[in-house]
């Protein structure tokens, strides 16, 4: 890696480390430590993930005209006022203010700090730079998350209140750090494109964007893959896992370590696999295996075995999941940037955010009540979803160029990765 890549790197691990120390104990500290009940908890949680839901929409245009940094800065800083402010939050408006402005600033770095990746790196090397990206988000996460339990006590909220204090200082870490980095002066990703293929795109906007059949197809398998995991980790799943496993409560937290411990394990070993094969079928395997992962999970739940038996089984099907997530990382977001005309990675990277975080508030909501009381049929909706991951995985490999679905050919056919044309633009030519 680069100089700038290095550092962007850096302050991304630094501020998902500071969430680490947080989001798993948001629910306890409003509902128990601060005393303001379930409803407010719960209602915290939702203003969280709606801000993100509000905030998208208009980045990626302001990332377009402004560039990244200004909006990573930003968003850091918003970040870090939202988490001070929920350290010392003692009323239900000062929860909510704060819950708003911490799920705001995280939601608008995300496509900011992609863009800022894609501006730094060139198709040869952006696989591997994403999936530095989610190794070393997972990592930061687990590690904030390990250090954290160990400083929090429920009886003390001078302990919550130095937890939210250390996420802002990752966040303002991390504005630092992006401050210093020297950014091309254009998107890397734009010297990809061939110069009629340019002007055809141009225009930009929503517009343009739906007009993108592969990348609308992109979307809705993106929406199904959230949908169908992270969706599930915390909500439906962990319900499904206490009420039909029998699962002890604890065992969540050994199975979510089981997940990240995959992750950071298999990354760079799954990477050297999955970079020289065709990116569809890399997708469409993991509609497979994650389909094995539900199915052992409902053996977890809905089998004859013993405890012990339903545990490993439990913990096993978050393994699975993890392994897929580790197949994804180098695979997705890159072809968000290669689908992308240079003048809208920011719109599509955001696009594409707003799309996840729509899956997972819509996950949660579906699976939580379907996990905890209609066992059986939540197990067959989710091996289904996982099925229909690999049957829209092949039907976008239809729609992707040769070189955009195996970036490795790059190396033997053409210095250049060619973006795909929206489908208006290629019926017109």
């Amino acid at each position: 890696m680069g100089a700038a890549m290095r550092r962007i790197q850096a302050g991304n691990a630094l501020s998902a480390f500071g969430l680490g120390f947080t989001v798993p104990y948001l629910y306890v500290y409003v509902a128990q430590v601060r005393d303001l009940g379930a409803s407010t908890a719960g209602a915290v949680l939702a203003v969280f993930a709606m801000a993100a839901l509000v905030a998208l929409p208009f980045t990626g245009r302001v990332i377009d005209r402004r560039g990244p940094l200004p909006v990573v800065v930003g968003g850091a800083a918003l970040a870090a006022v939202g988490a001070v402010g929920m350290g010392v939050a003692a009323t239900v408006p000062a929860a909510v203010f704060s819950a708003a402005l911490l799920g705001a600033g995280t939601a608008v770095m995300q496509p900011a700090l992609a863009t800022m990746i894609v501006w730094c790196s060139d198709p040869s090397t952006r696989t591997r730079a994403f999936a530095t990206q989610f190794f070393l988000q997972n990592l930061g996460l687990g590690l904030g998350g390990l250090i954290g339990g160990q400083l929090v006590d429920v009886n003390r909220p001078g302990s919550f209140t130095l937890l939210f204090g250390i996420e802002a200082a990752m966040f303002l870490v991390l504005a630092a750090v992006a401050g210093t980095v020297k950014l091309p002066r254009t998107s890397s990703a734009s010297s990809s494109v061939l110069p009629e293929e340019a002007a055809g795109a141009g225009g930009g906007g929503l517009r343009a964007l739906l007009g993108h059949r592969a990348m609308v197809q992109l979307c809705v398998l993106g929406f199904v893959l959230f949908f169908a995991c992270y969706g599930q980790f915390e909500s439906g799943l962990a319900a499904y896992g206490t009420e039909a496993a029998g699962i002890d409560p604890s065992t969540l937290g050994i199975a979510l370590a089981a997940n990240t411990a995959v992750i950071v394990v298999a990354q760079f070993v799954v990477l050297r696999l999955v970079e020289r094969r065709r990116r569809s079928r890399v997708i469409a395997s993991v509609g497979l295996i994650w389909a094995v992962a539900w199915i052992i999970a409902g053996y977890a739940g809905l089998g004859h075995g013993s405890q012990t038996m339903a545990t490993a089984a439990f913990i096993s099907t978050y393994a699975l999941f993890g392994l897929g997530e580790s197949m994804l990382s180098p695979t997705v977001a890159p072809l968000v940037a290669d689908l992308a005309p240079g003048e809208m990675v920011g719109q599509y990277n955001a696009a594409f955010a707003l799309v996840k975080q729509l899956a997972l508030a819509v996950g949660p909501a579906v699976g939580g009540p379907m996990g905890a009381a209609l066992h059986g049929p939540y197990i067959v909706t989710f091996v289904l979803f996982s099925l229909g991951v690999s049957v829209l995985a092949l039907r976008l490999g239809r729609r992707l160029t040769p070189v955009q679905d195996q970036p490795s050919l790059a190396h033997q056919r053409s210095r250049v990765v060619a973006v795909h044309k929206p489908e208006t633009v290629a019926a017109s030519s």
